[in-house]
């Protein structure tokens, strides 16, 4: 009896071993896309009243755990049974991030002074549908840029078994949504930090500089992480389209991989903001 407990035990260690290696390795193959992750989200987590940012984040970070338990399981059911399924859903995916990134380019350019576009940063938000909006498109956001982590972490343990499979992508999940926004809500909160090191010091010395510091940095650090996380959502689309067309991955073999995945994701955005805009003019027409 007592051999058995033991031995029970000594398979869980072992599997437990593999599942630290193979997390290990899919955590390292993941780090690109959960960089771009961070970048996207947290500026997706920004521009909302001081007092209605970590509730924000809070909803989001719930839609996020519901998207990593809806993807884990189907992921690894179509790649048992359909796997060419994967590749249909992460293209579709592409062509939602290459509009986001191109939208806003397109929004930053032509359409900033109109009145309503940085709504959830100026109105009441207690249930405001601008806030509603925003949260939906991150979690939206959250479930495309999920689905590439997933499928990446899953194509790493392709030969270990199943068990090991699904423990490795879910840890890795896990790991996924709660660094990224662990990290968000470190940037978010920095200007309250800041003030608190400032008024703890009584304005002087080491800790009121360091405090001003973080408070100042706050709006930089948005500024940037705007630009990178839209450059990030077109570089994560042109790249699921080079790595999951054949045609496009030995097209122009001689450019550099980040660029040609910037201009191709640049081009499908541009595609798919011409499409959205054409179809809903279409159909304001035929309304009216």
């Amino acid at each position: 009896m007592a051999s058995g407990i033991f031995a029970i035990l000594d398979d869980i260690a072992a599997l437990m071993d593999d599942v630290a290696v193979t997390a290990k390795i899919a955590a390292r193959k993941t780090a690109g896309i959960l960089g771009d992750d961070l970048a996207v989200n947290a500026e997706k987590a920004t521009g909302f009243l001081a007092s209605r940012e970590l509730p924000v984040l809070w909803k989001i970070t719930k839609g996020s755990l519901v998207n990593k338990l809806i993807i884990v399981p189907i992921a690894l059911l179509l790649n048992a049974f359909f796997p060419v399924a994967i590749k249909i859903i992460l293209v579709l995916g592409g062509f939602y991030l290459a509009y986001e990134g191109v939208e806003k380019i397109i929004e930053y350019f032509f359409h900033r002074s109109k009145a309503g576009h940085e709504v959830a940063a100026t109105t009441k938000q207690d249930d405001s549908d601008p806030e509603k909006a925003k949260i939906r498109s991150a979690v939206t956001t959250d479930f495309i840029l999920s689905v590439e982590i997933v499928i990446i972490a899953l194509g790493t343990v392709l030969q270990e078994n199943i068990t090991v499979q699904i423990l490795t992508v879910s840890i890795v999940a896990l790991l996924a949504t709660i660094g990224v926004y662990g990290i968000v809500a470190l940037i978010v909160r920095m200007d309250d930090v800041g003030y608190k090191l400032i008024k703890s010091s009584n304005e002087k010395g080491f800790i009121a500089s360091l405090g001003l510091l973080l408070v100042k940095s706050l709006p930089m650090i948005i500024r940037i992480l705007a630009v990178v996380g839209t450059i990030a959502l077109i570089l994560v689309s042109g790249g699921i389209f080079v790595h999951n067309i054949e045609y496009i991955h030995h097209l122009l073999p001689s450019i550099a991989p980040i660029i040609k995945e910037f201009v191709i994701g640049l081009l499908a955005g541009i595609v798919a903001v011409a499409i959205i805009t054409g179809s809903k003019k279409v159909v304001s027409l035929f309304k009216n």
